[in-house]
């Protein structure tokens, strides 16, 4: 059976980039086949949007309204979009095509494997935010944060990821911090830099970004 294309927002090259790679592996692992998962790739002008984040603003939802009305002309079944952030903004627009909603994705995934609190990393605004706090709350799904410290570190690595000047070092230490933290807790993962440096493998750590590709496939 022919798989029907998505969309997806270039939202900025290492993003994009990591997204498109991630999703041609784990579709490549899962059906043991050597191919390209079906896209179709709509670039933007992700300056601009990223210069608007991360607060939700009427400025903001115009041109993302404006991207995807165009995406979703090139004949599209879902679209994938990767920037966690965004979809705060995008929950407020009215589209009729199937987005993967990382949050969505996230929550049943972590319900399935019946944990009722979690650790949350990401930027911080996203730690200190209510938007993924929420959508967790009404799923019964307690949210703890991390040290302020590790917070601060926390927001340092994506940055450093962000800007490709990440070193060695920064990312060890990153993944030390998340695999103590696994220890007597969940994790998620709720920034895609931070998917970029998460090097663990640890079924207790829930990746957005990861879930949010596995979703399509």
């Amino acid at each position: 059976m022919k798989v029907k294309s998505i969309g997806i927002l270039g939202l900025g090259d290492q993003t994009t980039r990591f997204y498109i790679k991630e999703l041609n592996d784990y579709y490549n692992d899962k059906n043991g086949v050597h191919s390209t998962y079906p896209f179709k790739l709509l670039n933007t002008n992700f300056d601009i949007i990223n210069d608007l984040l991360p607060n939700p603003s009427k400025q903001l939802e115009r041109i993302v309204k404006e991207y995807l009305e165009k995406i979703i002309e090139l004949d599209i079944e879902a679209i994938l979009i990767p920037n966690i952030t965004l979809h705060e903004t995008i929950d407020k627009l009215n589209i009729e095509t199937t987005i993967i909603h990382p949050i969505h994705c996230t929550v049943s995934e972590i319900k399935q494997n019946n944990y009722k609190q979690v650790v949350l990393f990401g930027s911080t605004y996203t730690m200190e935010s209510n938007y993924i706090k929420s959508n967790f709350a009404e799923n019964d799904i307690k949210i703890l944060l991390p040290s302020k410290k590790d917070m601060q570190f926390t927001d340092e690595v994506r940055k450093q990821v962000y800007q490709k000047m990440e070193t060695k070092e920064l990312l060890d230490n990153f993944n030390l911090i998340i695999k103590k933290y696994a220890q007597n807790n969940a994790v998620v993962i709720a920034c895609t830099e931070l998917s970029i440096a998460l090097e663990n493998e640890n079924l207790k750590i829930f990746d957005i970004a990861r879930i949010q590709i596995k979703q399509i496939v």
